[in-house]
C-alpha cells in the first residue's frame, strides 16, 4: 500500500508564503536583514488573527529568541573577544607573527591563516578577520608581500575555523536551541563546546593546504601598485591612490579670490584637500568643509603637484619651504594619509561623509574613497559608503590609535607612531577567558552561563568598561538570531517541515542516506550565498531533522550537517567577510569565483566525509 503523503494546510500554506517572503527579502536585500527578521517576528504574531493559527505560536514563544541561549553566548563571546582585543593579545599575535614567519609567502600564510582560524572558533569569524586585517598590513609593509597573496586565505580560514567550536559561527551557536524545539527525538541531542571540532580542524587544515599547494595559481597576481605596500606608506600611497602624503603650507593673501569660498567648493575645484587652517591665531585641524576661507590666512593642504601649483597659481597664494605654522600639529611623526575600511556590518553603510561629519567625528580628513578597484575623488561628501569601501583619509596618529577601538571601521594602515598598547589586564582578560572556557569543559553549567561568567568577569575587573560591552555587541546579529529562531519553531509546529520533507523523500524514492545528506549541504550551500547563514539555518534545519526522521536516519546528524554547511560560503563575496577582505585585497568577483569554487567543493567533501567518520 502506497504511503498517504500529507496534505497541505492553510497554516502550512501561510507559513510557507512567509519563508518565501523572508528568502526574498534576504536575497534581494530591501530591508536590512535584522529589520527583515523583526518583521518576520512581527507577522508571525500577526497570524493570530487568521482563524485556526491562534495557537500557532504562543507570545513566550514568539519572543523566547530574545532571551535564548544562542543569544546570551553570542553576546558574551563578542564580549569576551572585546576584552582579548582591548589588553592588545592581537598586536601580540602580530609581533610573533612578524618575527617567526619569515619573508616567504607561504610560511606567512599558513602562521597568519591558521591563527585567524583558531581565534574564529571564539569568536565570530567577520570580527576575527577585522581584527587581523590590521595584521596582515602590517606584515604586508615589513615584508613586501602584497596583500592580494595574504587577505584571501586569512579570510577563508576565518570562515572554516568558525566550524571548529560550537560557539564559532551564529548557526552553530543556534543549533542546539532549534534542536530542542523540535517534535523528535533530536531534542533531546544537544552537542557540546568541542564536538564540531574534529570537523573544523579538518576543514581549516584543508583550506591551509589548499592555499599552501596553489595559493600561487588561484590568487590574482601582485600588480605594481600592491607590491609597492612593503616599500613605505607614503611611496605606497602615492602608487595605488594617486596622492602625494605630504603636508605643504601656504599663505592666503587678503586679495586671494578664494577669500570667503567655502571649502568645500575650494576642494572640488582645484583637486586640492585642506587638512587644517590658521586665521587670526586660532588653528583648526579637519575644519569644516562649510566654513569659508578667510585672509590673512594659512592652510594646510595636500594636492598632487600639478594641482598644487595650479591652485597657488589661480589663488594667489605664496608657498612656504617647509611647515611653520602647523609642524606641531601635522608633522611626519604626528600625523599622515591612513586606509581605513568600512566593515560590511558597520552602521555607516549607506551614509554620506557630510551626514557622518567624518572630520567633527573622528577626525578624518577624505581625501578619496578607493572602491572595486577604482578611485572616487569627486563630490566626496555626498557618496554613500559601501562594505570594502578604503577610505584614504588624513587625520592625526592619536586620532587613529583611537579610532582602532571603533567597531565601525577598520584601520588598515599599521605603521605609524603610536603609544605602546597598556597590557597591564592582560592576564586577567586571560583569566577570565581560562575560566568560561574551564566551566564550559569541566562542569555541568550552561553554555551561555559559563560565558557570561568570563564576559562579566572582565567587566567588574575593568578589562573593559560597560560602555565598551554594549558596543562590542552586534546588535544587528542579536535581532537577527532572536527575530528568525520564531519563524523556525513555526516551520516546524505547523508541520511545513514535515510536509516538505515528506513530499521531497517521495520525490527522489529510495536514495540512500548518504545522497539525502549530500543534496541538504548542497541546498545549506546555496541558500548562504543569496541569503544571512542564520537564515539558511533557521529555514533548513527543521527541514533536515524530519528528512532524517522520515528516511531512518540521526536527525542531528543531518541537523549538524546543514549547520556547517551554512559556512560553505567561497563562490561569491556575499559573506560579511568576503564583503570585509574585498577592497583591502584588491580583489574583484572574478577572483573570489576562481578561489571559491575549489573551496566549496573541498568543504563539501571533507565536513560530510569527517561528519560521517565522527557521528
Amino acid at each position: 500500500m502506497a504511503e498517504v503523503l500529507p496534505v497541505l494546510t492553510t497554516e502550512m500554506a501561510l507559513v510557507m508564503a512567509l519563508v518565501v517572503f523572508a528568502i526574498f527579502l534576504f536575497a534581494t536585500e530591501l530591508l536590512r536583514v535584522d529589520v527583515t527578521a523583526i518583521l518576520v517576528m512581527t507577522l508571525l504574531g500577526l497570524l493570530i488573527f487568521v482563524p485556526g493559527l491562534e495557537g500557532l505560536l504562543s507570545p513566550g514563544v514568539l519572543f523566547a529568541g530574545l532571551s535564548s541561549n544562542a543569544v546570551v553566548s553570542i553576546m558574551a563571546v563578542m564580549i569576551i573577544g572585546a576584552g582579548l582585543e582591548k589588553t592588545g593579545v592581537m598586536t601580540g599575535v602580530a609581533w610573533a607573527i612578524l618575527r617567526y614567519g619569515g619573508r616567504t609567502e607561504k610560511r606567512v600564510v599558513g602562521l597568519v591563516s591558521g591563527t585567524v582560524g583558531l581565534a574564529s572558533s571564539f569568536m565570530q569569524n567577520v570580527g576575527a578577520t577585522a581584527l587581523f586585517l590590521p595584521v596582515v598590513a602590517r606584515i604586508s609593509a615589513r615584508t613586501g608581500l602584497p596583500m592580494s597573496r595574504l587577505v584571501m586565505p586569512m579570510g577563508f580560514c576565518a570562515i572554516l575555523g568558525g566550524t571548529m567550536t560550537m560557539v564559532g559561527s551564529s548557526p552553530l551557536i543556534m543549533l542546539n536551541d532549534l534542536l530542542a524545539a523540535s517534535q523528535t527525538e533530536a531534542a533531546h541531542r544537544q552537542f557540546g563546546l568541542f564536538a564540531v571540532t574534529p570537523v573544523g580542524l579538518a576543514l581549516v587544515f584543508s583550506g591551509l593546504i589548499y592555499f599552501l599547494l596553489f595559493g600561487s595559481t588561484v590568487l590574482p597576481e601582485a600588480n605594481r601598485e600592491q607590491r609597492t605596500r612593503g616599500k613605505g606608506t607614503a611611496r605606497y600611497m602615492r602608487h595605488i591612490h594617486g596622492i602625494d602624503a605630504a603636508v605643504r603650507e601656504v599663505e592666503v593673501p587678503l586679495d586671494s579670490p578664494l577669500v570667503g569660498q567655502e571649502i568645500k567648493q575650494v576642494q572640488r575645484e582645484h583637486e586640492v584637500r585642506i587638512v587644517a587652517s590658521r586665521y587670526a591665531g586660532r588653528v583648526l585641524v579637519s575644519p569644516p568643509i562649510e566654513a569659508p576661507i578667510a585672509a590673512p590666512a594659512t592652510l594646510a593642504i595636500i594636492a598632487q603637484p600639478k594641482a598644487l601649483k595650479d591652485f597657488i597659481a589661480v589663488g594667489k597664494l605664496k608657498l612656504r619651504p617647509k611647515l611653520r605654522d602647523f609642524r606641531h600639529l601635522l608633522a611626519r611623526s604626528i600625523a599622515g594619509i591612513a586606509e581605513i575600511v568600512v566593515p560590511p556590518d558597520s552602521p555607516l553603510l549607506g551614509r554620506s561623509v557630510r551626514d557622518l561629519r567624518m572630520r567633527m567625528v573622528y577626525g578624518l580628513s577624505l581625501l578619496s574613497i578607493f572602491r572595486g578597484g577604482q578611485a572616487i575623488t569627486t563630490k566626496l561628501q555626498d557618496v554613500p559608503l559601501e562594505a570594502g569601501d578604503i577610505l584614504v583619509c588624513h587625520t592625526r596618529w592619536d586620532n587613529l590609535a583611537r579610532l582602532e577601538s571603533d567597531r565601525d571601521l577598520v584601520v588598515v594602515t599599521q605603521d605609524y607612531p603610536r603609544e605602546d598598547e597598556s597590557a597591564q589586564k592582560l592576564a586577567l582578560a586571560l583569566s577570565f577567558f581560562t575560566l568560561a572556557l574551564g566551566l564550559i569543559l569541566f562542569t555541568h553549567i550552561a553554555l551561555p552561563v559559563a560565558l557570561m561568567t568570563g564576559a562579566l568577569g572582565m567587566i567588574i575587573s575593568g578589562v573593559i568598561t560597560m560602555d565598551d560591552a554594549y558596543r562590542a555587541i552586534s546588535w544587528k546579529t542579536v535581532f537577527l538570531l532572536a527575530g528568525l529562531l520564531p519563524l523556525g519553531v513555526a516551520v516546524e509546529n505547523s508541520g511545513t517541515a514535515s510536509y516538505i520533507s515528506q513530499h521531497l523523500l517521495a520525490g527522489l524514492g529510495g536514495v540512500p542516506t548518504w545522497v539525502l545528506q549530500a543534496l541538504l549541504a548542497l541546498l545549506a550551500t546555496g541558500f548562504t550565498l543569496v541569503m544571512s547563514n542564520v537564515g539558511a539555518t533557521v529555514l533548513l534545519v527543521p527541514i533536515a531533522i524530519n528528512v532524517a526522521v522520515a528516511s531512518g536516519a540521526d536527525p542531528a546528524m543531518f541537523a549538524l550537517t546543514v549547520a556547517i554547511s551554512t559556512s560553505n560560503s567561497f563562490l561569491i563575496p556575499t559573506h560579511q567577510v568576503n564583503a570585509l577582505i574585498m577592497g583591502p585585497g584588491d580583489y574583484h568577483v572574478a577572483d573570489f569565483v576562481r578561489a571559491g569554487s575549489v573551496m566549496t567543493i573541498l568543504f563539501l567533501v571533507v565536513s560530510l566525509t569527517v561528519l560521517n567518520l565522527v557521528f
